[in-house]
């Protein structure tokens, strides 16, 4: 009996913190988050308990970032005035499993590499692609910086 109520407490407290924390999305819904304006986009990521982290504006694109309730991960929503192929969600996370589960992912989705490269700050990226479709993964030029991955239209 002990150990069946220890292991029912286990399990609702990992329930409990899955709930609290931040939440890892799936390749598939963040392609789905590319595919909403941005005011649906702004809906369905308050429903997921992220709060408004950041607006950037500029002549060529909007970019509204929000922030999970723990403050471990970052969601975004870039859209540009004049080239719609370019808009893209941008998602940050700074563990090296996420990192690695994020790349097996894609790989397994059928993406292949295409291109490796240094973005304007320096970090390096890889292009992964499938179709029409483009994945970009940013590596971090430190331990104190974000992963991020970029998934375009």
């Amino acid at each position: 009996m002990k150990k069946s109520v220890s292991l029912l407490l286990f399990l609702f407290f990992i329930l409990f913190h899955s709930q609290v924390s931040g939440q890892v999305f799936k390749l598939e819904e963040l392609a789905g988050f590319n595919k909403l304006d941005m005011d649906a986009f702004k809906t369905e990521i308050k429903k997921l308990k992220y709060t408004f982290y950041d607006r950037t504006e500029s002549p060529k694109f909007v970019l509204y970032e929000y922030e999970s309730p723990d403050y471990t991960y970052k969601i975004g929503k870039f859209v540009y005035t004049e080239e719609a192929s370019q808009n893209h969600i941008e998602f940050q996370f700074k563990d090296r499993k996420e990192y690695d589960a994020y790349v097996k992912a894609v790989l397994t989705a059928g993406y292949k590499q295409t291109e490796k490269g240094k973005i304007i700050t320096g970090e390096n990226y890889m292009d992964y692609f499938k179709g029409k479709s483009q994945i970009r993964i940013v590596q971090p030029e430190t331990a104190q910086d974000a992963y991020a991955i970029l998934v375009f239209k």
